[in-house]
């Protein structure tokens, strides 16, 4: 049976040595074996379990459902997988429609096309912003419903010219974050400082009051804890989501 040091299966998954030991430390993960040199090796069986986890991961599920889900021996995985499968082309799917009306939205205001006022809504779920609105007072507590709704009535009134263009600018430090990703930038590079600000500036905008340095860091945590933010940002491109949530809380702690 092939096996793998820490080293090599962090390698071989894209996960950091650290992110194995906590899942050794918490029982999530454990080696097949510990070697006589004290080292730890993985073998086929820990190498599928972690696909499992990180497929639980990339849906937003806290770690300790997912050490639930998976220890619950009454699931096929073959079952387990093709249901992760379903919820993740729902979610590309959704993703890739919103892209589309960023799309649409920014070529309307360069003036090269032209969409109707219903269209600048395509991609968003009534239903869906329903369960996102119930899943953030069931994390942050009751108080969060009045500062969804004060958003809301914010966004309505801003017009639909003040939405189209305000999801122009999110598009456009979002490229802009994406960009320095792709040409290797670390998240916590001072150079990001003025796209970042730009951005915690958007996000004021949005909630319809100053988004402050603590808030933003939790923002952060929030793109990290939501599925359907981790689907929006892996859409942009692979890994987004960790690095622009890493850059958030750098920005917030450097100011």
């Amino acid at each position: 049976m092939k096996t793998y040091t820490v080293k090599q299966l962090a390698r071989l998954a894209g996960v950091s040595v650290r992110t194995l030991h906590h899942y050794d430390e918490i029982g999530l993960l454990r080696p097949a074996f510990v070697g006589e040199n004290r080292y730890r090796y993985y073998g086929r069986e820990e190498l599928l379990r972690l696909q499992d986890i990180l497929f639980h991961r990339e849906l937003g599920v806290p770690l300790q459902e997912i050490a639930r889900a998976l220890d619950d021996g009454g699931r096929d995985r073959v079952v387990v997988l093709e249901d992760q499968r379903l919820l993740l082309l729902d979610r590309v799917r959704r993703s890739r429609q919103l892209i589309r009306t960023i799309d649409r939205t920014i070529a309307e205001l360069k003036g090269s096309a032209t969409m109707k006022d219903s269209d600048l809504y395509r991609g968003f779920s009534p239903e869906k912003q329903a369960e996102h609105e119930d899943w953030l007072v069931d994390s942050y507590g009751p108080a969060m419903r009045e500062q969804i709704e004060a958003s809301k009535a914010n966004l309505k009134s801003m017009g639909a010219s003040g939405r189209s263009e305000a999801l122009a600018e999110l598009a456009a430090v979002e490229a802009g974050l994406a960009g320095s990703q792709r040409r290797g930038l670390a998240p916590d590079d001072p150079s990001l400082d003025p796209l970042l600000e730009r951005h915690r500036r958007w996000v004021g905008r949005m909630w319809g009051r100053e988004c402050g340095l603590t808030a933003y860091s939790g923002l952060a945590d929030l793109y990290l804890a939501h599925s359907d933010f981790r689907s929006r940002y892996e859409a942009i491109h692979e890994g987004f989501t960790d690095w622009l949530a890493a850059a958030m809380k750098a920005y917030a702690e450097r100011h």
